[in-house]
């Protein structure tokens, strides 16, 4: 095990994306069982290649990009084995003049879900925890998951959560038993009021709560908006106006990769009214001041 430290060169690069997901590990293991894998490739009209971490860190690295990585530990809902944390955190360490590592522990695991998280931020370096409140299957407003909320606070690391629709289940009969309201950021406004030191992620414009998110992010200055997950030119006229304005210092590219790819993102974001002299901030300056990169 190499403790992750990141080696990433501001000046040389161009862009920060917040949201990468590794699907595959070295093993061939997949971060989903196979009916959402399937079902995931069919809402999203395409069969989605799915690059294990070193050929992420290529992918990246052609960019001039750095990539904060991740997979989703829910295990007790999905009653499959998640990627290794531990393993994402070793690829990223090896990688660590683009890669930035997040750990994710699942909620309901409890106090080994708490010891886990402390492991991965103090004995492996990650800089922030993943959840996905609707595929992990827990309310993050439940005063049951503060323990966790506490060890990552004190561990100064950031809480990255999946907030409105998903993909993930869409199709499925009941859809696969998912609850989208989970993942309504409303429910994150207690947990950014009651740990206001703990720096908290809002992933994705949150349809269909966009006000919601934007209510939570004005109120709240340890939280943050990333913009993944949705095409450019899909995202609602309120988002836009905030990340122009008031919100622009706490607005975060992600791209949601490898389901959208920056290069589309980048794209499709030159078409619409984001203002060029907010950009470099959401692009990359944003994201190195929470993370905490550059000194």
């Amino acid at each position: 095990m190499t403790r992750y430290e990141p080696a990433i060169d501001l000046d040389a690069i161009e862009a920060i994306d917040v949201h990468v997901h590794i699907e595959v590990d070295a093993h061939g293991h997949s971060s989903l069982p196979p009916d959402l894998v399937e079902a995931a490739s069919k809402y999203f009209s395409a069969g989605i290649d799915r690059p294990d971490l070193d050929a992420v860190a290529d992918y990246y690295r052609a960019r001039r990009m750095a990539a904060v990585v991740f997979t989703v530990d829910a295990q007790t809902q999905l009653h499959h084995a998640a990627l290794s944390s531990e393993e994402i955190a070793d690829g990223a360490a090896r990688n660590n003049d683009v890669l930035i590592p997040f750990g994710s522990v699942d909620p309901r695991a409890g106090f080994a879900a708490v010891e886990r998280a402390r492991v991965l931020a103090a004995e492996h370096g990650v800089k922030g925890f993943k959840f996905h409140p609707t595929v992990q299957g827990f309310d993050p407003s439940d005063e049951a998951y503060y323990p966790l909320y506490e060890a990552l606070q004190e561990a100064g690391v950031v809480a990255l959560f999946h907030t409105g629709q998903t993909g993930i289940g869409a199709g499925m009969r009941g859809g696969r038993g998912f609850k989208l309201a989970l993942s309504n950021p409303i429910l994150l406004d207690g947990v950014a009021a009651d740990f206001p030191d703990l720096q908290i992620i809002m992933a994705h414009p949150s349809v269909p709560w966009q006000d919601e998110a934007l209510s939570v992010a004005t109120h709240k200055h340890n939280t943050w908006i990333d913009l993944s997950g949705w095409s450019p030119k899909y995202f609602p006229d309120q988002l836009v106006r905030a990340a122009n304005s008031y919100l622009k210092r706490r607005i975060l590219f992600g791209s949601d990769f490898p389901l959208l790819t920056p290069d589309r993102w980048i794209a499709d974001a030159e078409k619409t009214t984001l203002k060029a002299e907010v950009m470099p901030g959401i692009m990359k300056d944003n994201a190195a001041r929470l993370l905490g990169l550059g000194g």
